[in-house]
């Protein structure tokens, strides 16, 4: 992780935690591929959003996030123990029915990108699914509140996941947001499963 961004959420956790975001469509249609019940790890939870719906929708949640700040925040939410995560401290093997990583893994240094998908690819279970999102772009770079980002391109991921593991099936979807910092981007939506 980039520590300048690191430090900046740790920073600014609680404005970070008050910017509410409405449920988006794209956590249902994850849950949606997956059994009642399953087991999911949130990458860079935030304040909690995600998982809060998760949980309410039944689903067995470990929230988690790379600031010990922000987790402590998205603790205070969800009533229950948040840890610190760092990616590239993930060592489970076949753990997982899917994985959220929702506008966290666009932080990784490019250069370590395909290792940090290779933990995730080995932490979900046979045909598990696995959900991320970046801002496009075709270089790395910094954005106006000195945040590091990937920026990649949707042939740049492909070929990265293709390197990280064997997925039976990947989608990129754009879109628009609008980010913390008010300013306008293009996303890549990634959905993959996990082959068998």
């Amino acid at each position: 992780m980039d520590e300048q961004t690191l430090q900046y959420y740790r920073g600014n956790a609680e404005a970070y935690a008050r910017r509410e975001i409405p449920a988006h469509t794209r956590l249902s249609r994850f849950l949606a591929l997956l059994p009642p019940g399953a087991a999911i790890l949130e990458l860079g939870c935030g304040a909690g959003a995600a998982s809060a719906e998760m949980l309410a929708k039944g689903f067995d949640v470990r929230p988690t996030d790379g600031s010990p700040e922000m987790a402590s925040e998205a603790s205070r939410r969800l009533g229950r123990p948040v840890e610190t995560l760092l990616f590239h401290d993930l060592d489970e093997v076949d753990a997982y029915d899917g994985v959220w990583a929702n506008a966290c893994l666009l932080h990784v240094p490019r250069q370590e990108l395909a290792q940090i998908l290779t933990l995730i690819w080995r932490a979900l279970k046979p045909a598990g699914y696995f959900y991320a999102s970046y801002k496009t772009g075709d270089a790395d770079g910094r954005d106006t509140l000195n945040r590091y980002y990937n920026y990649p391109s949707p042939d740049w991921l492909r070929a990265t996941y293709a390197n990280a593991g064997n997925w039976s099936s990947l989608s990129i979807e754009t879109g628009e947001v609008t980010g913390f910092d008010n300013k306008p981007a293009t996303m890549l939506f990634v959905t993959a499963q996990k082959g068998l």
